[in-house]
C-alpha cells in the first residue's frame, strides 16, 4: 500500500473522540498518525494500520488504485 506523509487515512473504525480520519506524521515500519478531531498522535505498526484503512485522500482527493 502506498502511503505518504500529509495523507489522510480515513479508518474502518473511529477514533473514541468521533472523528475517523487520521493526518499520516511519519511512514515505515510504524505509522504516526494524528486525529483530525481531537489531536491525539499515536503510532501503530504498518500491518495494523494498513488493515484497517478505509480509504486514503491526498491532496483533498480520494486516491484509488491502491
Amino acid at each position: 500500500m502506498d502511503i505518504h506523509v500529509n495523507d489522510i487515512l480515513k479508518m474502518k473504525k473511529p477514533h473514541p473522540c468521533g472523528s475517523g480520519e487520521w493526518l499520516v506524521l511519519r511512514v515505515g515500519m510504524d505509522f504516526k498518525m494524528r486525529c483530525q478531531g481531537c489531536g491525539h498522535e499515536v503510532m501503530l505498526p504498518r500491518s495494523k494500520a494498513e488493515k484497517n484503512i478505509k480509504k486514503v485522500f491526498r491532496d483533498g482527493q480520494p486516491v484509488e488504485n491502491l
